[in-house]
């Protein structure tokens, strides 16, 4: 994502990876990391929770990327305590459906006294998505891609979707499942992904090896 700045403003190129849509915060992703950039390149000197506090006006996700690390999220997604969690592969199926997360919140079907979870009872059970049934039952792509993937692992739903998502320990098995998935003709190169998960953000470390490279020439 390259930064060009001007007495006016700035102008930023977004090359995406993450499909829109996806559940997996690539928009909010994007709106932290330009905040972060922003904050270095015009000397705002703003702290890292000042830009929370900026970052959650945009969006429920964006403090947790300007966060900078796996954290468990509480409130609308302000509230956050740092964990350390393993960093496993993945296979991320995109079905072929746009959801509305208006859609789902507004259903009536949408169970809407679950008890709050604790940190260590999410970290060890991996918690729960009540906006799963209704996304099976109102988009049938995403029921299918589910009821696919989890014969290898247990499937989950990305917030309201539509991206659904499994666990693996190794890389090699996740390639062999997302292979699987394309030859059997059920999706298209660009709707199965492989990635591994990561507890620091790669902005943070981008900024910080300029930083120290900038205190190395000076």
């Amino acid at each position: 994502m390259p930064f060009r700045t001007n007495q006016t403003g700035v102008q930023i190129e977004c090359d995406k990876q993450i499909p829109s849509g996806a559940g997996l915060g690539g928009g909010s992703s994007d709106a932290a990391t330009t905040l972060l950039v922003l904050n270095e390149l015009w000397n705002c000197q703003r702290t890292n929770d000042q830009l929370k506090e900026i970052g959650l006006k945009l969006g429920a996700d964006v403090p947790i990327f300007i966060h900078g690390q796996a954290a468990f999220a509480e409130g609308v997604g302000e509230n956050l305590t740092a964990v350390e969690v393993n960093e496993p592969w993945y296979v991320i199926i995109k079905p072929n459906a746009h959801i509305s997360t208006a859609e789902i919140f507004s259903h009536p079907d949408l169970t809407r006294n679950t008890s709050p979870i604790t940190i260590s009872a999410a970290l060890k059970q991996g918690g729960h998505n009540d906006c799963e049934k209704v996304v099976r039952k109102l988009y049938p792509d995403v029921d299918i891609a589910m009821n696919w993937l989890s014969q290898f692992s247990p499937a989950k739903l990305t917030g309201t979707g539509a991206c659904v998502f499994a666990e693996f320990s190794e890389q090699q098995q996740a390639d062999e499942i997302a292979k699987r998935y394309r030859q059997q003709g059920k999706a298209f190169e660009d709707s199965v992904y492989v990635a591994q998960g990561i507890n620091d953000n790669p902005a943070h470390r981008a900024l910080r090896e300029q930083i120290d490279l900038a205190n190395a020439l000076s």
